[in-house]
Formats: C-alpha cells, sequence, structure tokens
C-alpha cells in the first residue's frame, strides 16, 4: 500500500508542478523538469534527513512516472483556463499521500511518532515548496492559507493508530480522507489560519 500511495502521489504532484509553472515555463523540457523536480522533492528530503538511500534512486520508476505525468500535463492542462483551483484540489491530494506514505517509511525505519510525523510534515511540503519557488507562486505554507494544520492534524492521527491499533486495515485510507478533506473544505469555502494564530508583520 505504501508503495501504491508513492506512486500516485509521485504523479499528482508532477502535475501541480507543470500546473503551477505553465503561467511562466511554456517549452515542454522545462515544465517536465520543473514537474519531475517538484514530484521528487520532498521524498528526496526526507531521505536524505533520515540518512537512507534516497527512494528514486533504489526504484527508477519513481522517475518514469514523474516523467509521464508531467508530459501528460503538459499535453492536457494547456487547453484549460482556470487551473488554479484545480492546482490547490491536486496539491491536497497529494500532500495527503506523501504524509502517509512517509510515516509509513519512517516507521519502518524505526523512527520514533514524532519524528515520524515531522517526515510525514517535511515529506509532504517540500515538493510544493520546492514548485512554489521555482514557479515564482506565493508559498501556500508562507501564505495564511488553511495548509499546515490539517496535513498536521492528519499525520498525528495516522501515527496513533498506528501505534495502537496497527491491524486496522483502513488507517491509511482513513487519514488520507482527513488531510484531504480538511483542506478540500478549506479550499472551497476560501479558510484562512485564525487571527490568533498569526503574528502581525513589522513595519519598517
Amino acid at each position: 500500500m505504501e508503495y501504491i500511495f508513492g506512486q500516485i502521489a509521485i504523479a499528482v504532484f508532477a502535475i501541480t508542478g507543470v500546473i503551477a509553472a505553465s503561467k511562466k515555463v511554456h517549452d515542454l523540457f522545462g515544465l517536465v523538469v520543473l514537474g519531475v523536480i517538484t514530484a521528487l522533492g520532498g521524498g528526496t528530503l526526507r531521505d536524505i534527513t533520515l540518512n537512507h538511500s534516497v527512494f528514486w534512486i533504489e526504484d527508477f520508476t519513481y522517475v518514469w512516472v514523474a516523467m509521464a505525468s508531467a508530459l501528460i500535463t503538459f499535453l492536457v492542462f494547456r487547453f484549460f483556463n482556470n487551473t488554479y483551483r484545480i492546482l490547490l484540489y491536486l496539491d491536497a491530494l497529494g500532500v495527503a499521500l506523501f504524509s502517509i506514505q512517509a510515516i509509513d517509511k519512517s516507521l519502518a525505519l524505526g523512527c520514533t511518532a514524532p519524528v515520524a510525523i515531522i517526515m510525514g510534515l517535511l515529506t509532504s511540503i517540500g515538493g510544493g515548496i520546492i514548485r512554489d519557488v521555482l514557479s515564482g507562486r506565493p508559498n501556500l505554507l508562507v501564505n495564511k492559507e488553511f495548509y499546515a494544520i490539517p496535513i498536521l492534524i492528519g499525520c498525528v492521527f495516522y501515527t496513533t493508530y498506528m501505534i495502537l491499533i496497527p491491524s486496522f486495515v483502513f488507517n491509511s485510507v482513513l487519514s488520507i480522507c482527513i488531510i484531504f478533506g480538511l483542506r478540500a473544505v478549506s479550499i472551497y469555502f476560501e479558510l484562512s489560519v485564525p487571527a490568533w494564530l498569526l503574528i502581525k508583520p513589522i513595519h519598517k
């Protein structure tokens, strides 16, 4: 199941990378490269942090999936005008899948629960940060969007499930639904982080 989630997440994030950059980058090569970097970035950061062999070097299928997804997106999504909301929903699905897959891998490597949760956050958010920086878009993490909190809630729930009731076969599906559901609701209703959780900007 972890492998399947990983491949789907790779495909989804490659798609978001192409969509995010399509306003500024118009050539096939540039968009595919950015899609691949977006897809592989978070997991690469995770594996380097855990001092583990990088996943796509062990299994090059991840790279092929990222390249194919980016190429298909280039051929299809250029016919769509309003892609930002599609990008947000796909990002929500991608972070949900990536976070759960990262926690599975971290726990399998013997990491403690807090470390697994951090790896879930790092993996799911890392690719999106790289994508937004390279494409010159406002980063979802530093905006007031309800973004990191749903991921953290889902990661905590999933890690707790895996420790207390590891035999429950729907742990991963339930946690993915929690993360994606919270993000989808926040996107649909344009929810932002409550004011009491924000800090006032410092004026020079």
